[in-house]
């Protein structure tokens, strides 16, 4: 008793107590956060229902939506998948090179999401690098919806590698030994042993990276045309309004666009921990 009694005063002699971490805590997030948000349906007060519900569903906001949502979706996808190969052949192999190529993962963090725009924009054009072969097959890239997921997709890689290279960094090597010793094949080892403990991560950098698409603005509009209904994003629409000193407006597509990505991003939460704790249970 005394022992655990020791313990536990020396660990609250390092760290401040719980009410002073969650005052100082609560504080910052509303200072930071909460203030902030809270002044958008302030802002949106200012409207009648009827002129809210006509620019929240006006056929462009809902063009702008449906494109944000869905090409923020694909591109995460997109980035689970190849993020996870990634991170697994940065961890599990040595070759030349490979400090460099870690390093490169992290570019999009660092790159101004404009010039990531106009790069992009510049290799995927008519008469760029790739967009010159794709356009003679058949496949239009810039100044399109592909053109989207492709920005998304860049800004959104590092996010799923990143978090899932510390879970295969420490990840035991006993139990792949142990398949490989009841003579399970090398695919079956990585379904059965290997994938169930980093799907957890994949979703968090799953969701960090849809997270990130939802909001992305200044790679988007150098190479998605911004046609609207076809190619314009909600971030370029709302600041098309502001540009219009229709502030009510932004503020009201803000706000609907605000509210939808943060019930989306609770579900795919309310997932994850779902599937952490049946990986726990395996």
């Amino acid at each position: 008793m005394a022992a655990g009694t020791e313990g536990t005063t020396g660990r609250r002699g390092i760290l401040p107590g719980f009410g002073l971490a969650m005052g100082i805590t609560l504080t910052y997030l509303t200072l930071i956060v909460l203030i902030p948000l809270a002044t958008l349906p302030l802002r949106a007060a200012s409207m009648t229902a009827g002129d809210f519900v006509r620019t929240v569903t006006a056929p462009r906001a809902l063009a702008a939506y449906r494109l944000s949502f869905q090409s923020a979706l694909f591109a995460a996808l997109i980035n689970a998948v190849f993020g996870l190969l990634l991170a697994w052949v940065l961890e599990r192999y040595r070759f030349p090179g490979r400090r460099l190529l870690d390093g490169l993962i992290d570019l999009p963090f660092a790159l101004p999401t404009a010039v990531a725009g106009i790069a992009l924009a510049t290799l995927y054009s008519a008469h760029g690098w790739l967009g010159d072969g794709l356009e003679s097959s058949g496949i239009k890239v810039a100044y399109t919806r592909l053109g989207v997921v492709v920005a998304l997709t860049f800004i959104g890689l590092p996010f799923v590698v990143r978090t899932v290279q510390p879970v295969l960094r420490d990840l035991p090597g006993e139990a792949e030994e142990a398949a490989a010793s009841l003579g399970a094949g090398r695919m079956q080892t990585f379904l059965r042993v290997i994938l169930p403990h980093l799907l957890p991560a994949v979703a968090t950098g799953f969701t960090l990276a849809f997270a990130r698409g939802l909001g992305e603005y200044g790679s988007v509009i150098f190479i998605a045309g911004n046609l609207p209904l076809k190619s314009e994003i909600t971030p370029l629409l709302i600041m098309i309004k502001l540009e219009e000193y229709d502030y009510a407006g932004a503020t009201a597509i803000a706000l609907v666009f605000l509210a939808a990505s943060f019930l989306t991003l609770l579900a795919i939460n309310l997932i994850t921990v779902r599937t952490r704790r049946m990986a726990a249970h395996e």
